[in-house]
């Protein structure tokens, strides 16, 4: 078996780490693009530092790319694009609470308007500063958990309209999809129904307006149906976004060194609670990432690792800082070479999909569950 790389104790790779491919996001982001016609755009969604990736990077890698905004969920992580140097508008795709609106308009970021409260609370907080708030609304076309609501436009339609003025711009509007990654796209197309109603209903501004409803599934779904602004997010980063969907080319890598090895004789018991016993003489390779580094403790016995391009099973449970996996059907393999969780290693790969999978859950919570423990290594087209 070829030897694998070695690290200093200085390399950042020396114990486990994430590499995020640049390039692979960028391409992915331009799918998303074509999907939705020749005069598509895109506003990325960074929050939650980037799904887990590192916004700083994820934003340094998008830029080429020049999309509309980027959406985030918080003030603070919309005053860190600011911090960033990020002119472009920055969106809050989620309610403002209370007392967060002056920040919001210090910062220059684009509220999302959810009720008539909230439009009240950016208006006073706009006259506070003397300065002009940009906002969007949304509308509740069936998730339910924010918005006006559509039916309801002839009640709250007037007075939006009447706030936009010199110290208020509305500039944009949309909705959010519930069901968009399952293969029946009725869900979809009735939401887009009950929103066009909205619009129609409404008094709307006609320059430098924003409708969107797209997020990755409803792009790759629905995309020449609905506006032509998209707000891709699980995508961009190499999840799927619908089981029957075109698969995005994977951006994330989770690798880990091997930081200990045993021959195990039959019989040895392993990890908390012993819940993996030898039956036969087995090779054990301790990998030194565990749930403290965000690899789900749910993938201790049922997982899979990459050993020299061969898969290999997680045994026993996963703790916090150690992974084991049995390496008995291998050869050659010695202490720092590498076990991949998430990503390539030769002919086979592990998909985060697939990782999810195992663990009982979603490629979101797997993304944003890697913690900052583990660094971010930022390649371009494959490991470095």
């Amino acid at each position: 078996m070829p030897e694998g790389p070695r690290a200093t104790p200085e390399d950042p790779r020396a114990r486990s780490w994430v590499e995020v491919d640049g390039s692979a996001l960028r391409r992915n982001l331009e799918r998303v693009r074509e999907a939705m016609g020749p005069r598509g755009q895109v506003i990325p969604m960074v929050k939650a530092n980037a799904y887990g990736l590192g916004v700083d990077g994820v934003v340094a890698a998008l830029e080429p790319a020049a999309p509309l905004a980027y959406g985030v969920a918080s003030v603070n992580e919309g005053r860190h694009l600011r911090d960033l140097g990020v002119t472009r508008p920055v969106l809050l795709l989620a309610p403002t609470p209370p007392g967060s609106h002056g920040a919001a308009v210090e910062a220059g970021l684009t509220v999302s308007v959810s009720d008539l409260a909230s439009l009240h609370l950016l208006d006073a907080a706009a006259r506070r500063a003397g300065a002009v708030a940009r906002f969007h609304v949304e509308v509740d076309t069936g998730l339910g958990r924010a918005g006006f609501t559509w039916s309801a436009v002839d009640a709250w339609g007037p007075e939006v309209a009447a706030r936009h003025g010199e110290r208020l711009r509305w500039v944009g509007c949309y909705t959010q999809l519930h069901s968009p990654d399952e293969p029946d796209p009725a869900s979809v197309r009735e939401q887009w129904a009950r929103f066009q109603e909205a619009l129609d209903a409404m008094d709307l501004p006609r320059e430098d307006f924003v409708v969107h409803v797209a997020n990755s599934a409803g792009a790759l779904r629905l995309g020449a149906e609905l506006p032509p602004v998209a707000r891709p997010g699980i995508f961009l980063y190499g999840g799927r976004a619908g089981q029957d969907l075109p698969r995005p080319e994977a951006v994330v890598s989770v690798r880990s060194r091997i930081a200990f090895l045993r021959d195990a004789p039959p019989g040895s018991t392993l990890g908390y609670g012993a819940t993996h016993t030898a039956r036969s003489h087995e090779r054990w390779a301790a990998l030194a990432i565990g749930y403290g580094d965000g690899l789900p403790r749910a993938l201790g016995n049922r997982g899979e690792a990459l050993v020299a391009g061969r898969r290999v099973p997680i045994i026993g449970r996963v703790s916090m800082d150690v992974t084991v996996v049995n390496i008995s059907d291998l050869d050659g393999v010695v202490l720092g070479d590498v076990g991949t969780l998430v990503g390539r290693d030769g002919e086979e790969e592990i998909t985060v999909d697939e990782v999810a999978e195992h663990a009982g859950t979603i490629a979101y919570e797997i993304f944003t569950g890697l913690t900052s423990r583990l660094p971010r290594i930022w390649v371009e087209d494959g490991p470095s």
